[in-house]
């Protein structure tokens, strides 16, 4: 069995932060959100992958390498645009062959992993098996009807009038005949390749098609707020260590990580909280569900609930929170005088100033 995993897109709803960084390489509690999803694929007993890459390939290739750090084998497959999901597999059938294979979205979060559900569909083999989880709004999702007896019976893409709140995790099991089904669909009115028409397509060819509705924890990582709060599951299962220096003027309450070479002085952190290697954090608050990566500064300054990426500085600030503070950015006070705000601000930005 192989396994596929998506990383192209453009991240558009991370802007400005995809602007200059691919999306599945955003972390997580200090590791990208990709890294989860390969060493899930691993933890499966699946070795040979298969990552699809568009604009962001060169960072993609240089964080992932060849995935022997995984312990798996990868193969890049460029697609030259996000032309669908089933395009995807359509591009990628050369190094899929004829095995069976799990195509996994780069920008999804599942705890628990995947070994479960893989040896279930090596177990019964059908042509295709889905992941299903309840949403409160599954117009944004492909979303699954089931009969009675819990069988799939349609699928609908981003419907506008849903006909049930059971909306598909970025996990998808195959047999080869996906790939008739990938060749015999037509793009759709966004011009995509949907991969829920491909499994429509199996249905409707009476092909076996089952799903499987998940309880737990499963996040797409496509804006800031999930990515909050995928943080936040993911911290809240550390276990405590501490490989930096803390002075005796600090205090340090509860799960808290402190990598190599960081300095905390004269502070109170609060887990869970993890602090990246050579990051000096000096006369500051670091409140619960926060991230602070690699050779970050934290001065005189409260953080809490937020991601700060490495290289970053918070410097003099009274109180920052639900941020998500992109690689080398500097946080300051604004000067009292005069009353005004200066901004320098990426594309598609969103500020909230208080007047």
């Amino acid at each position: 069995m192989k396994a596929l995993v998506l990383s192209g897109g453009a991240g558009t709803r991370l802007r400005p932060i995809t602007h200059t960084s691919a999306k599945q390489l955003v972390p997580v509690a200090n590791k990208p959100v990709l890294f989860y999803g390969l060493e899930a694929i691993a933890e499966a007993g699946i070795s040979e992958v298969g990552i699809v890459v568009g604009d962001t390939a060169d960072e993609i290739r240089e964080a992932v390498g060849d995935g022997s750090k995984f312990g798996i084998e990868v193969t890049y497959i460029p697609q030259e645009a996000p032309l669908g999901l089933a395009h995807a597999v359509l591009i990628a059938q050369e190094f899929l062959g004829d095995d069976d294979f799990v195509m996994y979205l780069g920008d999804n979060f599942i705890v628990g992993g995947i070994t479960g559900l893989v040896d279930e569909f090596r177990g019964d083999r059908p042509a295709a098996q889905i992941l299903l989880t309840r949403v409160p709004d599954p117009t944004s999702f492909g979303v699954a009807e089931l009969d009675a007896q819990g069988r799939v019976i349609g699928l609908e893409e981003k419907p506008k009038e849903p006909k049930s709140d059971l909306a598909l995790v970025g996990v998808y099991l195959f047999t080869p005949a996906i790939h008739e089904a990938v060749r015999s669909i037509e793009p759709s009115w966004r011009g995509e390749l949907e991969i829920t028409h491909a499994i429509q397509w199996l249905i409707d060819q009476q092909r076996d098609v089952r799903s499987t509705t998940i309880s737990g924890y499963w996040k797409d990582t496509g804006n800031v707020t999930d990515m909050l709060e995928v943080n936040r599951s993911v911290l809240e299962g550390m276990e405590p260590r501490s490989a930096g220096t803390v002075d005796e003027s600090s205090e340090i309450i509860g799960r808290v990580v402190i990598e190599e070479g960081a300095r905390v002085s004269g502070s109170r952190i609060v887990g869970p909280v993890i602090v990246g290697a050579g990051t000096v954090v000096e006369n500051a608050y670091i409140g619960p569900f926060t991230s602070v990566s690699e050779d970050c500064r934290i001065v005189d300054s409260e953080i809490e609930y937020s991601i700060v990426l490495r290289g970053s500085s918070v410097t003099g600030v009274r109180r920052v929170e639900a941020s998500l503070i992109g690689r080398d950015v500097e946080v300051t006070p604004a000067p009292r005088n005069p009353s005004a705000h200066r901004l320098v601000l990426g594309d598609h930005s969103k500020v909230q100033i208080s007047s």
